[in-house]
């Protein structure tokens, strides 16, 4: 990171020194539109102290008396020097370099930005990305990201889970402001208890994390940044109702209390009552599901002092139901009359940050982060049970400073968490009461080298002293070199270490008739050791001008080498073993990835990925199930010009094809119950429209798999769900078949 006086772990790219310079860095356009700069270079002449421009343009920076001189430059563009003697703000359009004088290149904000000066490969997700479809939770915000796959962990609890490099959501530290959250008992469905209309952002970063944010990750990590009180709406109301019978409902209200005190509540509800059973298999496509969402958010700022500060409060309770259409909970739970399945979550988080910038020294600051959370599931999936109490807490303070000068910046600070779990599993097999508590102590040094032009290095390090892991080193390192104009080549390499929660991880295998085995008995977490793995990683961006409008190209390729691994291993089917890997287990990522500006207001996007995704079973070294080796992806948006009442027309369409995907081994079923070796290829296409009327109202209505594929038949023995043979995890594509939906957006600035 670039930037000298902002707390980047509490309100990114938001200063709050005492004397200071803020402005914002657009692109010259014959409107003077606002279509901000994103990684624009700002700094003052002669001296080492300068900023860079965050998604939307904006910037601060320190400013002295001595300083007049502001210098402002990104690749492509005509860099200025313009003159500054007092703090104010500073409105500043950059020209782009034409050296035929024949073409103008111009184009608008990106929603999604991707940067040529970070050492890390991230790229960040704006609001307006998450706004071209149907984004109710998290676990929905990345239809439209090439990098991020989504399927459905099962046939039965519509659970969308997410992949990266080739490896499922416990791999990637899912984090919220950049405090750790979605892990522990909360993994298997705890994207879809973060509203979409509470995100502000998406930072997703390819490759192992920082060191500051701990030493669980392993493919990568994504941060979800929540709208602020201050700089959200006043008011704010999104309805939303789709053809399955979901209703949903977001409010946001946000008062400024004071100078000082901002604060909002937020508050989700959904609702689906509606029975659907469209393959006439005797399941509910979707189950059945009622969720009350509620955060309350303090928003504290200083500037005289230096200080700022957030509290958040949140509350929930999910109550799910599906199984067979005829289930009755009130008569049928425990019996064999009809199978079904309740998960009923109730949860609790409070967490705060505090930061304070000296603002004689604005270079210096320090950061505190804490969170607790209170997590209760109480579940069953037809005779078998699943219950889960899980406390947390977590700590982390942070100092930020510089040697010598701003190229040499420098993160240190120590990190604590706490995690209690609970967990009672009742199947044919298991019969179990299991209680552990994990600790940890850490302490982390991060250095970044950044000259603003040819190389930025981060190269960190953290030593954790952990009750059941032991003391461990986890170091990990990323560079970005420009080797020529408009382009980043970054590599990276890091070290995770996780314990497996294997059921809260794996809920699925309870909606099958599986004998649940652990083979290993020696290690200190449910007799299984730690996952142990390195990442490995390089990427190349290029930017470039095609037919006078903007475009890049990115390759990515990593590398994940397990050492060890829990394997999950399905490949008996009337089984799934834990055990630990002897043995290879790796996952190889490979993506190129192109956007283009094809014409004024209208984007492509456009990537082909290949996973090779192995692992050595007790049969063999084998596919990983259900990940398909060839992907294509494509995306294209068109909006007209706004008018100056806000009004205008938003299109978007995304289309996904997955190549053929591998089937876990069913040839020790009866041949009714046998599948193919391989599921079958497919596509499908979302579409929305959206109109503005006004800066406060806009409605829009959308399709998601509006070309209707279906898997044929995703229960394995739905027609005997309590016989030997009865499974819902052989799942590769949609299940319910084309869904419409439509809703509207009220706000009030």
């Amino acid at each position: 990171m670039k930037h000298l006086i902002y707390i980047i772990f509490l309100l990114p790219l938001i200063s709050i020194s005492q004397d200071k310079i803020s402005g914002m860095i657009m692109e010259a356009n014959e409107k003077n539109e606002h279509i901000g700069l994103a990684g624009a270079n700002v700094y003052w002449l002669d001296t080492s102290v300068g900023a860079v421009t965050d998604i939307d343009g904006k910037f601060s920076i320190p400013y002295k008396r001595e300083y007049t001189k502001l210098v402002i430059s990104y690749i492509g563009f005509k860099t200025d020097t313009i003159t500054v003697n007092e703090p104010k703000m500073v409105h500043h359009w950059l020209q782009p370099t034409d050296n035929l004088d024949a073409v103008t290149v111009t184009s608008r904000k990106q929603a999604t930005a991707k940067s040529y000066l970070q050492a890390t490969n991230t790229f960040t997700v704006s609001s307006d990305e998450l706004l071209k479809a149907a984004c109710c939770n998290l676990s929905e915000s990345f239809e439209t990201n090439p990098s991020i796959d989504v399927n459905f962990a099962d046939a039965v609890t519509g659970t969308r889970q997410i992949k990266m490099l080739g490896l499922t959501s416990p791999y990637i530290l899912i984090a919220t402001e950049n405090i750790p959250s979605i892990r522990g008992a909360s993994q298997a469905f705890g994207m879809s208890f973060i509203p979409g209309t509470w995100v502000e952002s998406i930072q997703i970063t390819k490759g192992a994390g920082s060191v500051v944010n701990g030493f669980e990750s392993i493919a990568g990590q994504i941060n979800a940044e929540l709208v602020k009180p201050i700089t959200d709406d006043k008011l704010f109301i999104n309805a939303y109702a789709n053809a399955n019978g979901r209703l949903e409902l977001n409010t946001h209200l946000n008062t400024v209390v004071n100078d000082k005190w901002s604060t909002g509540l937020y508050l989700h509800g959904n609702l689906r009552d509606a029975k659907h059973d469209k393959n006439n298999d005797t399941f509910l496509d979707m189950p059945l599901q009622e969720q009350i969402n509620l955060m309350n958010r303090w928003q504290y700022i200083n500037n005289e002092k230096g200080f700022v500060s957030f509290i958040n409060l949140k509350f929930l309770n999910d109550e799910k139901q599906t199984g067979q259409v005829n289930f009755n909970p009130k008569t049928d739970r425990g019996t064999t009359n009809a199978w079904g399945s309740e998960i009923n979550t109730r949860r609790y988080e409070v967490s705060t940050k505090f930061g304070y910038v000296n603002p004689e020294i604005p270079w210096q600051s320090i950061g505190v982060q804490t969170a607790f959370s209170s997590h209760k599931q109480d579940s069953y999936y037809g005779l078998n049970q699943y219950d889960i109490k899980h406390n947390s807490l977590y700590a982390n303070a942070i100092y930020n400073s510089i040697i010598s000068d701003s190229r040499h910046k420098i993160k240190t600070g120590l990190s604590y968490t706490y995690d209690h779990y609970d967990e009672l599993v009742n199947t044919q097999t298991l019969n179990s009461n299991y209680e552990r508590t994990e600790r940890s102590v850490g302490a982390f040094f991060e250095y970044n080298f950044d000259n603003l032009d040819k190389l930025n290095l981060t190269a960190g390090v953290r030593v954790d002293n952990h009750n059941l892991l032991g003391t461990f080193v986890t170091p990990r390192v990323h560079a970005r070199y420009t080797p020529w104009e408009k382009s980043a080549l970054r590599a990276s390499f890091g070290r995770g270490k996780r314990s497996a929660n294997i059921f809260a991880e794996n809920q699925n295998i309870f909606s099958t008739s599986r004998a649940i085995n652990i083979l290993d008995t020696n290690g200190d977490i449910y007799g299984l050791d730690p996952e142990i793995a390195w990442n490995y990683g390089v990427s190349f961006l290029q930017g470039f001008n095609l037919f006078g409008r903007k475009a890049d190209i990115t390759l990515d390729y990593y590398k994940t080498d397990f050492k060890n691994q829990v394997v999950i291993d399905f490949e008996n089917p009337q089984e799934v073993n834990f055990y630990n890997l002897e043995g290879e287990s790796y996952a190889n990522s490979f993506q190129v990835e192109l956007n283009y500006n094809v014409f004024e207001h209208f984007d492509l996007r456009m990537a082909y990925k290949y996973y090779d995704v192995k692992t050595d079973y007790n049969s063999g070294k084998l596919s990983k199930p259900l990940v398909p080796t060839n992907r294509l992806f494509a995306n294209a948006s068109y909006e007209t010009h706004e008018h100056e009442n806000g009004a205008q027309w938003k299109f978007d369409a995304t289309y996904n094809w997955l190549g053929e995907q591998r089937f876990s081994s069913t040839i020790g079923n009866p041949v009714q119950y046998q599948l193919p070796e391989n599921t079958p290829t497919l596509g499908t296409l979302n579409a929305q429209v959206t109109k503005v009327f006004s800066q406060k109202f806009e409605v829009y209505l959308g399709g998601e798999n509006i070309t209707n594929v279906r898997q044929d038949n995703p229960i394995l023995g739905a027609n005997d769900p309590f016989g030997s043979n009865f499974d819902t995890t052989f799942v590769y594509g949609p299940i319910f078949g084309a869904s419409y939906y439509a809703g509207l957006r009220f706000k009030i600035k």
